[in-house]
C-alpha cells in the first residue's frame, strides 16, 4: 500500500429507484431508499477513499459499521455518501461516513475497513467449503 494519511475523502452517488427500495431489498415494506442501500453506498465511499492507495493484489473488506439512518428518501432523488479517513492503525482504517439526499443529511456514523491480500483472503475463505 502506498503511504496514506488521515483526512482524505471518498464519495459515491446513486439514485433512488426500485432496485434500492426497502421493499425490494427486504428491509421493510415501503418504496423508499433502503438502509442496506445506504450502508452499501457508505462502504463504496470508503472504498473510493482508499482506491488510489492500494497496490496490485490488495483490497479492503468492511469489518465494522455503526450508522444511523435518520431520514427517508423517496423514489427519484439522488443520494450521495461521503467518507473521511479519520484513523489508520496498521492495516485497519476508520472512517466517518455521511449520506445526503437533495434535502439534507439522511444518515451518519463510523465504518472500519481492513487491508487484505485478495488471493490469500479468497483462498482462505473458500477453504470453508472443504470443512
Amino acid at each position: 500500500m502506498k503511504e496514506i494519511s488521515v483526512n482524505i475523502k471518498g464519495k459515491a452517488v446513486t439514485s433512488v429507484s426500485e432496485n434500492n427500495f426497502a421493499s425490494t431489498m427486504g428491509s421493510g415494506s415501503l418504496k423508499v431508499f433502503a438502509t442496506p442501500a445506504m450502508v452499501a453506498l457508505m462502504e463504496a465511499a470508503a472504498c473510493d477513499c482508499l482506491a488510489q492507495y492500494l497496490d496490485d493484489g490488495e483490497t479492503t473488506v468492511g469489518t465494522e459499521l455503526n450508522i444511523k439512518h435518520s431520514s427517508a428518501t423517496p423514489d427519484g432523488m439522488q443520494v450521495t455518501a461521503e467518507a473521511v479517513l479519520t484513523a489508520v492503525n496498521g492495516r485497519e482504517f476508520t472512517f466517518d461516513v455521511k449520506a445526503y439526499d437533495e434535502c439534507g443529511e439522511i444518515g451518519c456514523g463510523t465504518h472500519k475497513r481492513f487491508l487484505v491480500y485478495s488471493e490469500k483472503f479468497t483462498a482462505k475463505t473458500y477453504e470453508k467449503n472443504g470443512k
